[in-house]
């Protein structure tokens, strides 16, 4: 199992992705279909491979034609994020839990555990495409997420 936003993580997300037609949940999600949400990972062990020497990934989800796809800002300019209809920030145990569907998107909004820039409607159809294939996806979302050790609160 690849260990959450690795690089492996990354692209085993992307490759799934890739194979889904997510075209009538990019229709539902966003009246023009196209938008990008970058996110800023901070705090990402220093032992995975994505992670910057500050402990930050960076990726994009991209949307567009009824598609999405995931990629490393891995050279760390930031033209991918500059780019992006809307950008979170967050921490990594928050990532890792919203990823894992243990933390509400909109409770960690409204309790700061995130903060977004830009366009918040391009962050709502970031979150519905997403739940969208997480549910075309099923159990084998499962096998490229790092369980969260119980023993740590998320943020913490």
């Amino acid at each position: 199992m690849a260990r959450y936003l690795s690089v492996e993580w990354v692209e085993a997300f992307d490759a799934a992705l890739n194979a889904l037609d997510l075209t009538d949940a990019v229709a539902a999600a966003a009246a023009g279909g196209a938008f990008s949400v970058a996110q800023l990972v901070s705090g990402v062990p220093a032992d995975l491979a994505g992670a910057s020497a500050g402990g930050e990934v960076r990726v994009v989800l991209s949307v567009a034609d009824g598609h999405a796809h995931m990629a490393l800002d891995a050279d760390g300019s930031g033209a991918a994020q500059a780019s992006a209809t809307a950008t979170i920030a967050l921490g990594y145990a928050d990532a890792l839990a919203l990823a894992l569907g243990r933390l509400d998107p909109a409770d960690a909004l409204a309790a700061g555990r995130v903060r977004v820039r830009g366009d918040l409607a391009a962050l709502v159809a970031g979150q519905e495409v997403l739940a969208a294939a997480a549910g075309l996806l099923g159990s084998a979302l499962d096998d490229l997420t790092d369980p969260i050790d119980d023993g740590a609160a998320p943020g913490s």
